[in-house]
């Protein structure tokens, strides 16, 4: 039997769908939790290009790292159902294939999903602030969920703690490559996350090393090191 819709903040949802929306694990706060008993989930999302006000979410990779390792039991992917999605150069890019989009997941039901998964952790992203944006977004227009887990970028992280040691360009496969990491396969969510993932542990050996034991002392140093970065440019 179908069950009731209803019309809440904007987005229409099932009964069902509310009531796991209102159960979602409220976030964290960034504490002095060791790095090594830390959970973290981290995440990447594919989309349909990079415009942050107009392009959607076609699909989510992400990856717990826990106990100090990536925990490959815990992933999650999703292709997102966008079956008016054109194929432009960014969803090739991405090797989405129409077809894919077509039958692909209500998105409702997996950013409800996601969440789940995400519990109350903190995320991880590689240039997270387009990730945090495009999540914050989908998640508002499709559930009426607002956004407040803490999000950590690995593309500032990685030239803060290496600062006389780095590649030239600051992307993610530079920095892959900067520390041997090989990657099977880029521009795919769950590939990318786990990417990610092997890359962020790297860099918390670092971090362990320069002083900083947890995600509250990483971040406080990274909204230092960012406000030097802006300074020599103004």
């Amino acid at each position: 039997m179908n069950m009731p819709w209803f019309k809440h903040r904007g987005p229409t949802l099932e009964l069902q769908q509310l009531q796991r929306r209102d159960q979602l694990a409220a976030p964290t706060a960034l504490g002095l939790c060791p790095l090594q008993t830390q959970r973290m989930v981290v995440l990447d999302l594919e989309t349909s290009g990079l415009d942050m006000r107009r392009d959607i979410v076609l699909s989510i990779g992400a990856v717990v790292i826990d106990q100090g390792g990536i925990q490959l039991g815990q992933q999650f992917e999703s292709t997102l159902l966008r079956p008016a999605q054109k194929v432009n150069e960014s969803v090739l890019i991405h090797g989405i294939a129409p077809s894919e989009l077509e039958a692909g997941e209500d998105p409702a039901e997996a950013l409800l999903d996601l969440m789940e998964f995400v519990g109350d952790s903190p995320i991880l992203a590689f240039h997270a602030g387009f990730d945090q944006r495009m999540l914050t977004r989908a998640l508002r227009k499709t559930l009426g969920y607002k956004l407040r887990h803490p999000f950590i970028d690995i593309a500032e992280l990685a030239p803060m703690l290496c600062p006389d040691n780095r590649p030239r360009q600051n992307g993610l496969d530079d920095w892959c490559a900067h520390f041997g990491l090989h990657v099977l396969q880029r521009h795919h969510a769950s590939a990318d996350a786990l990417a990610t993932a092997e890359l962020a542990l790297i860099l918390f050996s670092k971090a362990h090393r320069q002083g900083l034991d947890s995600l509250n002392a990483i971040n406080q140093r990274l909204a230092n090191w960012r406000k030097r970065q802006q300074a020599q440019f103004m």
